[in-house]
């Protein structure tokens, strides 16, 4: 197998559903040893989390997507043989990565001032729903509940005023990211220093974090910034579909959508001469250009509007995305064959490194698969600690 910048580095991947997981392959992709340890019998969460999967017989779509370059072990919590397994990996590993609430690992004899006794150069890597301390430190974290209380759902409500909510867990693959990186820091640090250290991330840090820029207008003069409303911005209905126009960095957006339709420069009128007036008067200007739209296929529409040079692009669905040949161009879907022998194709890492990439090294494992292979390593490897 071809080696990756992080060749050599132990990670033990001790998280479930989505955050951690991620975290753990995107470790993986880059040449990172990673090994999955699982509950014994059912596995994961999201080996069971996708109907249509289940249904055919098959590793959960949900599963494969954040499992890759993965070795899988099935430990039981209540086996002495078991746990002294587990800390045998533990005295070896660079990196744990776990989504416990807090007290769970403690009591399981994983905290992280135990492991730090058995392994002063361990990463300790903690990602939380809501942090270590605080009211609702114990509650379980979820992307849509942090949506939902972060004030990303009613910042983003539609015209009936109803929360709004993004359908991919941004939130997790965000705070996944961000534990990736904290990581990467340490190991960093631990170059300077010897020592490993504790490493946290939760959910409702990351999702207020990714509306920074928003809570800053918040913060300071206790107003909301809504992107959309910011300038004469349009979601036009087209014969097929839509098409998202944005007025942003432009002049006259409004002359220049009314030469992409052959329409009459509207314009002209007083009272939509500048993109001001343009964008205090949007719902004019979509009742004065529907019909025009709605002639046109998206594709034609597209195809004007963007001749014009204003920012635009066709609504897709995720199909129609996944088909777009710019995502084949950037080679950012990989195949993958399950334990089933199905061949699937899947999202790959979509950071490129020019002389160490990513690469698919281990197809998502079936539940305990590499066993045998963990514990004949860990009985003869001669610098296992014991």
């Amino acid at each position: 197998m071809d080696k990756g910048v992080l060749d050599g580095l132990l990670v033990i991947d001790m998280s479930e559903v989505y955050q951690g997981p991620l975290a753990a392959q995107i470790l993986g992709d880059f040449g990172a040893d990673v090994i999955k340890v699982e509950r014994a019998g059912s596995g994961e969460v999201l080996r069971s989390s996708d109907p249509a999967s289940v249904q055919k017989g098959m590793m959960s779509s949900h599963f494969a997507a954040a499992n890759r370059n993965k070795r899988s072990i099935a430990l039981d919590a209540k086996s002495a043989e078991d746990m002294a397994m587990l800390m045998g990996l533990l005295a070896r590993a660079d990196v744990l990565i776990h989504n416990f609430r807090p007290g769970v690992a403690e009591r399981l004899g994983i905290g992280y001032e135990t492991l730090r006794a058995l392994n002063p150069r361990l990463i300790y890597a903690w990602a939380s729903g809501f942090g270590e301390t605080g009211p609702l430190s114990k509650a379980g974290g979820q992307d849509l509940i942090i949506q939902s209380l972060s004030g990303m759902a009613r910042e983003s409500a539609g015209a009936d005023g109803l929360p709004h909510f993004v359908n991919p867990p941004a939130i997790d693959y965000a705070s996944g990211q961000t534990l990736v990186q904290g990581i990467l820091l340490a190991l960093l640090g631990r170059q300077k220093t010897g020592q490993g250290q504790r490493v946290a991330i939760n959910l409702l840090d990351t999702a207020v974090a990714i509306q920074s820029l928003e809570a800053a207008t918040t913060l300071m003069h206790g107003t909301t910034t809504k992107w959309f409303d910011l300038a004469p911005n349009f979601v036009f209905e087209t014969r097929d579909g839509f098409l998202t126009v944005l007025g942003f960095f432009r002049e006259n957006p409004l002359r220049l959508l009314c030469q992409a339709l052959d329409l009459p420069d509207a314009s002209t009128a007083p009272h939509l001469a500048t993109p001001e007036d343009q964008r205090q008067h949007r719902e004019e200007i979509r009742a004065l250009l529907g019909d025009a739209f709605r002639a046109l296929s998206t594709a034609e529409a597209h195809a004007r509007v963007a001749a014009q040079d204003l920012l635009c692009a066709p609504a897709q669905s995720l199909a129609e995305a996944l088909a777009h040949p710019q995502i084949a161009a950037n080679g950012l879907l990989i195949d993958a064959t399950l334990p089933g022998g199905e061949q699937v194709r899947l999202v790959g890492n979509p950071l490129t490194l020019s002389d160490t990439p990513a690469r698919l090294r281990r197809d998502p494992p079936a539940l305990d698969a590499d066993r045998a292979e963990i514990l004949d390593w860990l009985n003869n490897d001669p610098s296992r600690q014991a």
